[in-house]
């Protein structure tokens, strides 16, 4: 039974080197007609050092009612050493609705809004003015949330994560 299986993905892995191989109008003139661009260099890559400022919600701001995980995924990629900045309003007599930012530890945590063993990454009053800055240092998975009103907030949709990648060139 062994050596069926062993011969049946040898003829699938030699027909598909096949099939791809041939699909090269130019593969039977030979490897300089392969349309096949190589270019190396001895320089290593490089990790690029410049970096992004980007409004959370972007004109919309952090705020109750907006789709922050739509926001994330249109706005992706995200890369390392880019600064998320997180606008808004602090509490006052006309604003009693003011939100926070937590950073959940985990992927558990964030779907379920569970803000228990969430760290506080910026209260109610520091969103104001030019906004709360937070700088992607970490390769990891980054997972915000506001953490008013017991988590409805983050349950009605003031959530993302993210998760930083290198730039190289």
């Amino acid at each position: 039974m062994a050596l069926k299986n062993t011969q049946f993905l040898l003829i699938a892995v030699s027909f598909t080197i096949f099939a791809v191989g041939s699909s090269n109008k130019n593969f039977q003139k030979g490897p300089e007609n392969w349309n096949f661009k190589f270019n190396y260099t001895n320089e290593p890559l490089r990790h690029k050092e410049s970096s992004r400022r980007i409004i959370v919600g972007g004109s919309d701001n952090w705020r109750f009612g907006f789709n922050y995980t739509e926001w994330a995924r249109t706005n992706a990629p995200f890369f390392f050493n880019d600064t998320l900045v997180f606008k808004f309003d602090p509490p006052s007599d006309t604003n009693t609705h003011p939100h926070s930012i937590y950073l959940l530890p985990n992927l558990w945590s964030f779907l379920r809004c569970d803000l228990r063993w969430a760290k506080l990454v910026a209260n109610t009053s520091q969103g104001g003015g030019e906004g709360f800055e937070f700088v992607l240092n970490k390769w990891k998975p980054y997972y915000f949330a506001c953490g008013e009103s017991n988590g409805f907030h983050c349950q009605s949709g003031m959530k993302f994560t993210v998760m930083p990648l290198f730039r190289w060139y």
